[in-house]
């Protein structure tokens, strides 16, 4: 892996420390509950891409009970974790899968979510995602990322660190933020529609959009 493309997820001792923190991220949340709004009532299968220790598909599905879900990611710490978390529910596929690579053939979903994991892609393959993801949406269902993004600048971006217990120093280098801006634009130019930033609290932020 080239210095560019560090990703450290693959240390347990990273995932540890990530989900010994993960409730005390500030207004973490509020933005769950406002990603949760924007997925239909009519869903019955959902794709989670980084699902993580499945904590945002666990939600989804609290709310959407009979659906059907496909949770992806490619950290063994966070594989087995979202395995115990869904353990004997046969409704729940965790596989093991790495998002610098395409996505396998999975089907089509009514919504396909994800919770800060596509920014630890480079930014050529976040776009080349967001039209796999396109691709896999079925006609009126939903994309609904809740992601880290780049702040406008490098004091916004200090001030967000601070609040949330970081440094310049000690922030995640796996971390690849792009602006909110940007990754809108290319949802749009993919085809989406009803495309916007739903919510935001400083790099923390909702984009959303419907395939027609």
């Amino acid at each position: 892996m080239s210095p560019g493309n560090v990703n450290l997820w693959t240390s347990p001792d990273h995932v540890r420390d990530y989900l010994g923190r993960a409730d005390q991220i500030s207004h973490r949340t509020e933005g769950e509950a406002a990603l949760l709004e924007f997925i239909p009532t009519t869903t019955r299968r959902i794709l989670d891409l980084g699902t993580g220790d499945g904590r945002l598909l666990a939600l989804a599905r609290r709310a959407h009970p009979l659906t059907e879900a496909v949770a992806i990611d490619f950290s063994p710490a966070m594989l087995e974790a979202a395995r115990q978390r869904f353990a004997g529910d046969s409704r729940v596929q965790v596989m093991a899968h790495n998002l610098d690579s395409s996505l396998p053939s999975l089907g089509q979903f009514d919504a396909v979510i994800s919770s800060f994991a596509i920014h630890h892609l480079v930014h050529e393959r976040k776009r080349e995602l967001y039209e796999e993801i396109y691709r896999v949406l079925s006609p009126g269902g939903v994309f609904c990322n809740l992601e880290h993004v780049s702040s406008p600048s490098q004091r916004l971006h200090e001030e967000f660190l601070q609040r949330i217990g970081f440094t310049l120093e000690t922030e995640d280098p796996s971390n690849k933020l792009l602006d909110v801006e940007t990754q809108l634009r290319w949802l749009r130019e993919i085809g989406l529609v009803d495309v916007d930033c739903h919510w935001k609290w400083r790099e923390l932020a909702i984009m959303a959009g419907r395939r027609l």
